[in-house]
C-alpha cells in the first residue's frame, strides 16, 4: 500500500514540474527563482522607506505611479519590439540593465544620499525597463518549452516560481527591514540578478535573426490592436484583466499604511501581511501546475476574479491581524489564479507573430491609473 502511495505521488510531482524536464527552461526557472526573491525584497523595502521618509501616503502612490507610467506609456510599443526583435536579447539586456539599476538603488541607500526623488526617478527607468521586459519574458517561454501542451504547465511553474519567491521575499525583507535596514534589501536584489542573468548565458539558444519588417511601427500597433480586440476571446480576457488591474491590483501600494495605521504593526506585519498573499498565490499556483490541460480554464477565469473581489471586500472591512492573514491567502489565491490562467489561455491562442503585443496589454498597465488616486484619496481622507 505504501509503495502504491509513493508511486502516485511521485507522479503527480512528475507531472506537476514536467516542464523542467527541458534544458533552457530549468536554467530559466533556477535563475528567475532566485532573483525573484531579491525583486520581491525591493518591492516590500521601497514602499516601507518612501513611508519611514515621508509618512505620506500621497507620495507613496506618486512612487508607484512613477514605476507604472512608463509601462502604460511604452508597452504596446514593447509589444511591437518584441515582436520585431529577438526576445531572448531583449530579455538578457533588460535584466543586465535592471541589475544597473537596483545597485545605483542600494548605493544611493547605503551611502546615505537617499532622496524620494532618487526613488522617483530609479522607479521610472524601472518602469522602462520592465514595460520591454515583461511581454518579452512571457513570450520567450513557448521557446523555451518545445512541446506546446505543457505550455500551461510552464506558465503555472512560472507562478509558482513568482509567489514562492512572493512568499520568502517579504518575509526575509521584514526582519532585514529591521535589522539592517533598506539598503541591504536593494543590495541582495542587485546580487541575485547575476543568477538570472548567468541562467540565460548558460541556455542553448538558436538565435534566429527575424525577417527585416518594412512596416511602420504604428502600423503594427494598429494590427496588433485590431488583433487583441478583434478577436472576442483575447479581447474579453485583456477586457477583465484591465478591470481587474485597475480595481483590484492596487491594494499592495496601501498594504503599509495598512499595516501601520489600521493594525498599527511594523515592518514585520507588513512582511507577514504580504506572505500571506504569497502563500495562497503559491497554493493555486501548485493547482494549476497539477492540471494536465487546458479545459474549463475559461471557467475558472470568472471564479478567481470573484475571490479575488471577495477578499478585498472582506478586508476593508477588518482590523484584525489574523483574520486579515486569512483574507489576504485567499486575495494572492483569487488574484494569482485569475492571472495565470489567462496568460495561459492567452498563449494558447495568439498567433507567435503577435504574441509580444497581445502579451504587452496582458502586463496590467491600467494598474498604474489607480495608484495615485486610491493613494491620494487615502492622504486626503487622513488630512
Amino acid at each position: 500500500m505504501f509503495k502504491a502511495l509513493g508511486e502516485d505521488i511521485y507522479s503527480r510531482i512528475q507531472v506537476v514540474f514536467r516542464s523542467l524536464r527541458y534544458r533552457n527552461y530549468r536554467l530559466f526557472f533556477g535563475g528567475q527563482s532566485i532573483s525573484l526573491i531579491g525583486t520581491w525584497m525591493q518591492r516590500i523595502a521601497l514602499p516601507w522607506i518612501v513611508y519611514r521618509m515621508t509618512g505620506s501616503e500621497l507620495l507613496l502612490g506618486v512612487v508607484g505611479f512613477a514605476g507604472q507610467l512608463p509601462t502604460f506609456l511604452l508597452s504596446p510599443f514593447a509589444g511591437v519590439v518584441t515582436d520585431r526583435w529577438n526576445r531572448y536579447r531583449v530579455l538578457l539586456v533588460s535584466q543586465v540593465v535592471s541589475m544597473v539599476q537596483a545597485v545605483a538603488l542600494a548605493w544611493l541607500s547605503l551611502s546615505g544620499d537617499l532622496d524620494v526623488w532618487h526613488i522617483v526617478l530609479l522607479s521610472i527607468i524601472l518602469g522602462c525597463i520592465n514595460a520591454f521586459e515583461v511581454p518579452a519574458r512571457h513570450s520567450f517561454v513557448i521557446e523555451m518549452v518545445e512541446d506546446k501542451d505543457d505550455l500551461g504547465n510552464a506558465i503555472a511553474l512560472n507562478s509558482m516560481m513568482f509567489n514562492g519567491a512572493r512568499l520568502v521575499g517579504p518575509s526575509v525583507a521584514g526582519v532585514i527591514l529591521a535589522t539592517a535596514g533598506e539598503g541591504i534589501c536593494f543590495l541582495i536584489n542587485a546580487v541575485t540578478f547575476v543568477f538570472v542573468i548567468g541562467s540565460l548565458l548558460m541556455m542553448k539558444v538558436s538565435v534566429k535573426e527575424k525577417q527585416r519588417n518594412e512596416k511602420h511601427i504604428f502600423r503594427e500597433l494598429r494590427e496588433g490592436v485590431r488583433y487583441t480586440f478583434g478577436f472576442a476571446p483575447i479581447k474579453h480576457v485583456i477586457l477583465l484583466l484591465g478591470i481587474i488591474s485597475l480595481m483590484g491590483s492596487s491594494y499592495q501600494v496601501l498594504m503599509p499604511v495598512f499595516a501601520k495605521e489600521i493594525l498599527h504593526g511594523d515592518s514585520h506585519t507588513f512582511g507577514f501581511l504580504m506572505s500571506a498573499a504569497g502563500c495562497g498565490a503559491l497554493l493555486g499556483a501548485v493547482y494549476l501546475a497539477s492540471k494536465e490541460s487546458v479545459i474549463r480554464l475559461g471557467r475558472l477565469i470568472p471564479a478567481a476574479a470573484g475571490l479575488l473581489s471577495a477578499g478585498l471586500i472582506a478586508i476593508a472591512f477588518n482590523t484584525s491581524f489574523l483574520l486579515s492573514a486569512v483574507l489576504m491567502f485567499i486575495t494572492g489565491l483569487g488574484m494569482m489564479m485569475h492571472a495565470a490562467s489567462s496568460n495561459t489561455i492567452l498563449q494558447t491562442i495568439t498567433d507567435d507573430d503577435k504574441r509580444g503585443r497581445v502579451m504587452s496589454f496582458y502586463t496590467r498597465p491600467l494598474w498604474a491609473l489607480l495608484r495615485l488616486a486610491a493613494c491620494w484619496l487615502a492622504g486626503w481622507q487622513k488630512w
